[in-house]
């Protein structure tokens, strides 16, 4: 023991890594300021010179993870006749469960992660302190009765209590190996349901939008000057839905509609909503693409496809009206309750009127959409189609791949 004789003991602070001690000011500083003498030393040779020389209590091993360093340290700790007896306390934030198991094979008493709040890392410190100065005090009560021939009653008992001792010790190490497992137990079974809730997060705001949401950054509405809008409704749903049962009707929806899900992934674009038979997809956003025009081309005529694929009770093919649009829109979340993710501007209702006012089985496009598609695709100018707020705009219709109009 130290010949200062502090009050509750001597405590010997050794980083193993090239970590700084900085998570560990606040609990040094408490320990210093209740009566603890603390003295810190770094490198495997300093720290086993500064454990002989000093003789603590207890040795406060800062880890960032129980490795080849600190299994041997603890090795060369329990093989020296000099610190063998010393309690040997790990403090990390290794959220490996294996290697803080590991840490008690290799003989450290504790594993006390650099979250707990300081005053239960020094509550859990001084009972390691006081079980060692007990176990200390009852080995020189040993050697003195075997020095001085005392009877050998006393010796057995002081054996007994050593060995109690030694049982309430291991005692503990189980309950705290318990403790850690149920803890990572819990902390598992945490992030499974953050994982779901973020997958749930997911169906309905796009990613950017839910990282956006998660740091709590700004406003979730955004201004985008150059995507492309695509309408798509059913044509002749409402005779249709009139002769069909709901269950059946409500299951054609979903089969067309997933299946447009599955075309909006494959073509990294961004669906809006539905509205009863209408469908909505934008691309360029949230994260802006120069092809957003293609990609939403690309889409309508996959979207043409599939529809003509779905069988119908009447033997009719599905048949869809598409419009498209390009220009700005102002994206983003608005309300507190069930909320989702949608576009406003002109161009969103200009898309709508190009798709309302369109011919089934065409996709009709703007002339802004137009200039972005004219050299890869071919299409035929139709005419004006009236739009409120905007008079008469030319517009066009696809005709194929490369052709002439």
């Amino acid at each position: 023991m130290t010949n200062a004789s502090p009050d509750l003991g001597v405590i010997l602070v050794a980083p193993v890594t090239d970590s700084p001690l900085g998570p560990l000011v606040e609990l040094l500083d408490l320990l210093r300021s209740v009566g603890y003498e603390v003295h810190q030393a770094s490198g495997e040779d300093e720290i086993i010179a500064a454990a002989e020389t000093v003789r603590p209590d207890l040795i406060l091993l800062a880890i960032d993870q129980f490795d080849t360093a600190a299994m041997r340290l603890c090795h060369r700790l329990k093989k020296r006749p000099l610190t063998r007896q010393i309690a040997v306390v790990a403090v990390g934030c290794d959220q490996s469960l294996a290697r803080r198991l590991r840490a008690f094979e290799f003989g450290v008493v504790d594993y006390i992660d650099q979250s707990l709040w300081v005053e239960e890392a020094a509550a859990r410190i001084k009972a390691h302190v006081g079980s060692h100065r007990l176990q200390h005090h009852l080995r020189q009560q040993a050697q003195r009765a075997v020095s001085a021939g005392s009877a050998t009653n006393l010796l057995a008992d002081l054996q007994k209590a050593l060995r109690r001792q030694a049982q309430l010790l291991q005692a503990q190490n189980q309950q705290l190996q318990q403790e850690m497992q149920e803890r990572e137990q819990a902390q598992q079974a945490l992030r499974l349901e953050q994982q779901k809730s973020e997958q749930l997060l997911l169906n309905i705001l796009p990613q950017a939008v839910v990282d956006k949401l998660k740091r709590l950054e700004g406003s979730l509405a955004e201004r985008f000057d150059n995507v492309t809008i695509l309408f798509a409704d059913i044509v002749n749903f409402s005779p249709l839905a009139a002769q069909t049962s709901p269950l059946e009707l409500v299951d054609w929806l979903n089969q067309i509609f997933s299946a447009f899900d599955r075309l909006a992934e494959q073509h990294q674009l961004e669906k809006i909503k539905t509205i009863g038979d209408a469908y909505m997809v934008v691309g360029g956003l949230p994260l802006p693409r120069p092809d957003h025009a293609e990609s939403v081309m690309e889409m309508a005529l996959a979207m043409q496809q599939t529809a003509a694929h779905i069988t119908r009770s009447d033997s009719q093919e599905f048949q869809l009206r598409i419009g498209i649009n390009t220009g700005p829109v102002v994206a983003g979340v608005i309300g507190i309750k069930k909320f989702s993710y949608d576009l406003w501007g002109d161009a969103v209702n200009i898309a709508s009127r190009m798709e309302s006012q369109g011919v089934p089985g065409k996709i009709q496009i703007t002339e802004a959409t137009y200039q972005c598609l004219k050299h890869r695709y071919a299409f035929a100018e139709v005419g004006q189609v009236m739009v409120k707020g905007h008079g008469y705009l030319t517009t066009y219709q696809y005709v194929g791949p490369g052709q002439k109009a």
